[in-house]
């Protein structure tokens, strides 16, 4: 919120262009009512990173918060009606996901942007394109952390330990595919699961808690299922692999997985919750090659110590995100987004303020006097 009020003047500055006219000017201008559908797993950051570029360029929005967070929507409406936002500029729609499709079909809605599940994102934007409006989608990811060779192997490990367990796992931008090089993988193996087996697990709202439950019973139940099937097909438990009986929540042990191939499901798929699949390349030319055999490109962490490496390989990776020698994280200051089904569209920085405004092209020709008027 920040940030946009202190740069959105400055990013939505009008452009003064040199062509054929008197004078050619490119203005960004609001399109009006942004319909936002966001999701439960952040759902104060999810919506005010969406909000707070949308309202600094002018327009108005209407959200319609995930069915398990609804109260931090009405939490949000609150906020910005005790700062005296006006009336109807930013308001929280409460219900399941029939009004998400009242709110696309609406015609005061101008826009939709959306953040979720690969499927669910398909319908929206189905929906609302069919209306001809225009769509931002924000969608799953299976992010892999590459580790190089040459990479700082105690780093790594601590980078793989936040990457992947952040909010329990349960993030679009998670670590999901951990791809080591076959020279390095022993020793990168041995140090992620000492620090994995070190995680305190417990009470969400304790400051020493590392690892809480994850959000419901199907979420529990889609990881323990994609956790036995690639069982099925090869895969080998280091630690965790199991439900934490006698706890209130839905617990699930903290897991590492080797003998992982790129074809098994569980590196196929996105993987919501606290398992870490562990896949070993020969070279990092294979290692590239699994990275991008995915239907997913939203971000990549790659560790190495060679600055001509990264940039060789933060080029070739399919993603919108790469960051090196740290996990993803997103950034009021960058584009966040993905490619492939990972979504289309950008949020954050200028390119994310400007997704949802008419860029409207202005030419002025001959010569033009100043009229002044008196009152």
């Amino acid at each position: 919120m920040e940030y946009y009020a202190d740069n959105g003047q400055i990013i939505s500055a009008d452009e003064v262009i040199n062509t054929d006219a008197k004078k050619t000017v490119i203005k960004f201008q609001p399109i009006g009512v942004i319909g936002s559908i966001m999701p439960w797993n952040f759902p104060y950051w999810q919506a005010l990173r969406f909000a707070a570029p949308s309202l600094m360029v002018g327009n108005t929005i209407v959200l319609k918060p995930a069915s398990a967070t609804m109260q931090c929507g009405i939490e949000i409406e609150k906020a910005f009606d005790n700062v005296g936002l006006p009336d109807g500029v930013f308001q929280t729609l409460v219900g399941d996901s029939s009004i998400a499709e009242s709110l696309i079909d609406s015609s005061d809605v101008n826009a939709v942007t959306f953040t979720g599940s690969v499927p669910v994102g398909a319908k929206v934007a189905q929906r609302a394109t069919s209306q001809v409006k225009k769509t931002v989608l924000e969608l799953g990811g299976s992010d892999p952390f590459i580790v190089c060779e040459d990479a700082d192997i105690e780093k790594a490990s601590d980078g793989a330990v936040k990457g992947r367990f952040i909010n329990c796992g349960q993030s679009c931008i998670a670590s999901k595919r951990f791809i080591v090089v076959k020279n390095v993988a022993n020793e990168f193996i041995e140090k992620f699961v000492q620090k994995v087996e070190g995680l305190k697990i417990g009470d969400p709202l304790a400051d020493d808690t590392d690892i809480g439950p994850l959000v419901n019973a199907g979420g529990l139940k889609k990881i323990d299922s994609q956790l036995k099937e690639s069982i099925k097909e090869g895969a080998e438990i280091l630690t965790g692999g199991e439900q934490m009986d006698g706890r209130k929540g839905y617990f699930y042990r903290p897991t590492v997985l080797k003998n992982v191939t790129p074809k098994m499901h569980i590196a196929q798929e996105e993987v919501f919750g606290a398992v870490a699949p562990i896949i070993v390349a020969a070279d990092e030319v294979e290692a590239m090659k699994f990275a991008n055999d995915s239907e997913y490109g939203l971000g990549a962490s790659i560790w190495t110590q060679d600055i001509g490496k990264a940039e060789r390989l933060s080029n070739s990776i399919e993603s919108g995100i790469v960051s090196v020698n740290n996990v993803v994280a997103s950034d009021p200051r960058i584009p966040f987004g993905g490619v492939k089904k990972s979504g289309f569209g950008r949020e954050f920085s200028r390119y994310g303020m400007l997704e949802f405004v008419n860029i409207k092209s202005v030419r002025f020709y001959d010569k033009l006097i100043h009229n002044h008027y008196v009152e």
